[in-house]
């Protein structure tokens, strides 16, 4: 099949030239035609992503086109009596702009009034976009902190949230149906914008946006002498998280001039992902320079964001995403508590394979804790019913929400939140690490890992799926001795939880491993959690615990 795939876009004009002489540089490559062809890219957690370049397996302005129409069909068939709204944002990857505007020139065509920002924009703006401007759905052309290889393509509903189930299973079927790249519909940008059809937003909404996340400022300190190193890794973040930071009374900000303008290649940082030290490399030779409290780095979509900070011995340490939330809710809470604005139904939201020391958090301020499968559009949906209660969210990748301004993570509000809360135990002769310590003490030490299994070649699938039929199939009683109190098979059906491919084991002693294919990449992901009031017993059960589970999956 994949065979006459390729020959489709070799021989068929509706290709463009560069993209037909690019596969025929590969005709005598076999492997390199069933990479590109064997299968059409799939949606994930978040979204269509994969690598550049010709073929349905890639990334390019075809299988843009294809995603885009059946989002227009699926519009167009589910809404009615109304002019159909869509706001597009891109970030500053190979091809971002450019994809996004065959987006909006496909919606264009399906009769559907788009929004283009003008300039690469963050993720969470697009988000709180959707809700301001009333739109039916948004769209944001991204592969968040990917190599520079990728892009990807993330749709919206109304709601600011990334598409959920059934949603996004009906939108696909609507792509599905596009059996020919005839059946896109295409409409000339420049008749498009004499139909009104075709927008370019204004500075509005970056305005609005702002106001918006300022308001989640919980102790305003004009005076502050906090200093602060930040890198936008080369991506949307470094305007508005300079602005937030800087209207919100923190001036002694130094950027790391490699790494402050968009590079779709990256040159200086590689990966941009703030979750790994090497992106830091950079941020920590200024921030020694500049002698700084804190760096923060986020990606290039600015959804997500790493921090750094010194220890008692004067060393910058990178926080893990799950001691990020963990200091940031027992902040939020404990600010909120003195001030009066903490209620019993207040509600905090975290995903399956987030630390479990947040319930313990909120269990002590005698609030809720909800958790969800991952994906934020997860946490997106019980915001949405219970707005009035909601506080903070946050995933262990990485990803952090206070504010109803919009329903994805948010890098921006996040930089501003982090610098206060650091700036606050300053004051009190505290770094982040002694807070941690304290909540440590008063809650028991609670520490996770996570790893992945990588497959290559083209039964990846079918690989993963072999793997998780096995560890289902195994039936276990115990892990490392022992025993286990709880199989959740998300799969067969969980509560009510949507159904999805993941195995969560409890142990007797409130350790937990939880198994998942990712939603994005050729991978198996495990995530493994302990507690205990003795520091050494945690590091123990966590290493043999990975042990067990490695040689489980090798057998």
């Amino acid at each position: 099949m994949h065979e006459i795939k390729y020959k489709e876009w070799i021989e068929n004009n509706y290709f463009d030239l560069k993209t037909r002489e690019e596969l025929l540089k590969i005709k005598d490559n076999a492997k390199e035609i069933e990479d590109r062809f064997y299968k059409n890219l799939d949606f994930g957690t978040a979204g269509l992503r994969g690598i550049i370049g010709a073929g349905t397996n890639r990334i390019n302005i075809y299988t843009i086109r294809k995603v885009t129409q059946g989002l227009a069909d699926f519009l167009n068939k589910n809404i009615n009596n109304k002019i159909i709204k869509v706001v597009i944002a891109y970030d500053s990857r190979l091809y971002s702009k450019e994809f996004a505007v065959e987006s909006a020139i496909v919606l264009n065509a399906n009769n559907i009034k788009t929004f283009l920002f003008k300039e690469l924009t963050p993720t969470p703006v697009l988000s709180f976009a959707v809700r301001y401007l009333n739109c039916d759905s948004g769209i944001v052309i991204t592969a968040s902190h990917n190599p520079k290889e990728y892009n990807g393509y993330k749709i919206y509903g109304k709601d600011g949230g990334q598409v959920s189930s059934p949603i996004d299973r009906k939108i696909i079927d609507c792509v599905n149906n596009i059996d020919s790249f005839d059946k896109i519909k295409l409409i000339d940008k420049n008749i498009a914008q004499e139909k009104k059809l075709f927008n370019v937003l204004d500075d509005d909404v970056n305005k609005k946006y702002l106001e918006a996340i300022k308001i989640q400022k919980l102790n305003f300190n004009n005076k502050s002498n906090l200093k602060i190193v930040y890198t936008p890794l080369n991506g949307t973040g470094n305007k508005l998280v300079r602005k937030i930071l800087k209207d919100t009374g923190f001036n002694n900000l130094s950027t790391v001039p490699e790494q402050e303008n968009p590079d779709n290649n990256f040159s200086s940082v590689g990966i941009p992902n703030p979750e790994i030290i090497e992106s830091f490399e950079l941020a920590l030779k200024l921030a020694e320079i500049k002698k700084a409290d804190i760096i923060i780095a986020t990606d290039p979509d600015a959804d997500r964001i790493g921090v750094m900070i010194k220890n008692n011995r004067d060393e910058y340490k990178l926080l893990s995403g799950n001691a990020i939330g963990v200091l940031l809710c027992e902040y939020i809470l404990s600010q909120r508590k003195k001030n009066n604005n903490l209620k019993k139904s207040n509600l905090v939201i975290t995903s399956i394979v987030s630390t479990k020391l947040t319930r313990a958090i909120t269990m002590n301020y005698n609030i809720d804790c909800v958790e969800v499968l991952t994906g934020f559009k997860n946490i997106a949906r019980i915001i949405n019913t219970r707005e009035s209660d909601f506080i903070f969210a946050f995933e262990e990748s990485y990803g952090y929400l206070s504010g109803l301004h919009a329903r994805d993570k948010d890098a921006i509000v996040t930089s501003m939140l982090v610098c206060e809360m650091t700036d606050h135990y300053k004051s009190q002769g505290l770094n982040l690490f002694d807070v941690l310590e304290k909540i440590y003490k008063r809650e028991g030490f609670y520490k996770e890992i996570n790893f992945s299994k990588i497959f290559e070649g083209f039964d990846i699938t079918k690989k993963i799926e072999k793997i998780m039929i096995n560890l289902r199939e195994n039936k276990l009683e115990k892990i490392c001795g022992i025993k286990i109190n709880e199989i959740r098979d998300y799969k067969t059906g969980y509560k009510n939880y949507d159904r999805s491919d993941i195995l969560y084991f409890i142990l007797e002693d409130n350790s937990w491993i939880c198994i998942r294919p990712s939603g994005t990449e050729p991978k198996l992901k495990f995530y493994i959690g302990a507690n205990s009031f003795i520091e050494k017993d945690v590091n123990e059960k966590l290493k043999n615990i990975r042990h067990f589970i490695e040689d489980l999956i090798t057998d």
